[in-house]
This record gives structure tokens, sequence and C-alpha cells, in this order.
């Protein structure tokens, strides 16, 4: 079976935003490090899920991005832009983006489907509404949390809708000159 992983950019204090969406807290000056890091997550992957918020800023940044051949971030452009994409949306009727399809049905049932078919791992980046679903029905199998060296007091986070403890296992904590640590967790199963 395919495994998620999850990425996604979080402060010491574990909002991915501020209460207005605000991300003003994100390191962009990453080393040359935490850009393998993430190749490293993001070779194995053949598919990846977003929210419709994030989706729609998501995918035509990445798409402009692999339009410049040089942009520092091409190869990543490259890579996001050709993945297959699954935008989960309640309000989209047809996908607004090449290489990608709307899921508009039951969360767990399309990301159970999307795990059982052939391919390699996936990847789910969004909002705090997506990933906290994702999370509160446990189908995360890989946490990639990019805590950046900040706090802000009051925002969106992403565990809010969990109504039980879900304990996880480290599996490596790494951190980087950018002042970003990035913690690798796995959820303990059974």
């Amino acid at each position: 079976m395919r495994k998620l992983k999850l990425q996604v950019q979080m402060t010491v204090d574990g909002c991915i935003a501020g209460p207005n969406g605000e991300m003003d807290f994100l390191v962009w000056d990453w080393d040359e490090e935490l850009g393998q890091y993430v190749t490293a997550i993001t070779e194995p992957v053949d598919c990846i899920v977003l929210g419709r918020k994030l989706a729609e800023g998501f995918i035509p940044h990445w798409a402009r991005v692999a339009a410049n051949p040089d942009h520092p971030e091409f190869t990543a452009g490259q890579k996001f832009t050709d993945t297959a994409k699954v935008v989960f949306t309640k309000t989209l009727e047809k996908p607004e983006w090449e290489n990608t399809v709307l899921a508009k049905g039951n969360l767990v049932d399309e990301i159970t489907q999307l795990k059982k078919q052939d391919g390699k791992d996936i990847i789910a980046y969004g909002g705090a509404t997506f990933v906290a679903a994702l999370i509160k029905h446990g189908l995360i199998d890989e946490f990639h949390l990019f805590i950046n060296p900040a706090a802000i007091g009051n925002g969106m986070t992403i565990f809010k809708e969990l109504d039980h403890k879900q304990n996880l296992t480290l599996v490596k904590s790494t951190s980087f000159d950018c002042g970003i640590v990035v913690l690798h967790y796995v959820p303990k199963r059974g």
C-alpha cells in the first residue's frame, strides 16, 4: 500500500498560519541541505493531494516556476507540475489546472482508494482544515514537520480536530543552518 506523507511548515508553537492566514513567519533562505531533504521526501512521490484553498496558489505558482528554466527552483517546479495532483473540494466543478483531478467524495474513502492504487508515495500539502481532517482520521503515514524559528501566539493549527490522543514515534530530527528544524514522525499503530 502507498504511504501518505505530510510536509508542512509551522511555527514553534504549532501554527501553520496566523489567524487570518498570514505566513510571514516562514524562513525562505533555505540552505542546500534543506533543499536536499525536500528532494529526498518528494522524489519517491507520484501523487500530490491538496485542499482546494492551497491548490489555488500552489499549482499556479509551481507552473510559473516550471516555465522558467532560469528560476532557482526550476527542478522543484517541474516535479510539482509534472506530478499528478488530486484536489479535495466541495465547490469546484471541474479541475482548473493541468494534470489535476478533483476529489469530491468522502475524504477517508478517497484517500484509502488512492493508497490502494499502484504507484509510489503520496504527499499532502494543504491548509489547516484539510490537513487537520487527514490527521483526525489517521490517514497520515509520515509527518515531516518543518519547524520555523518563530512563535506567533495565535493562529491556524493542524492538530485541533483530534478527538483522541495520537501517539507518534520520532524517526529523526534534523536542524538546518537557516534555523528550520524538521521533525520526522510516524504514527504508532496498534
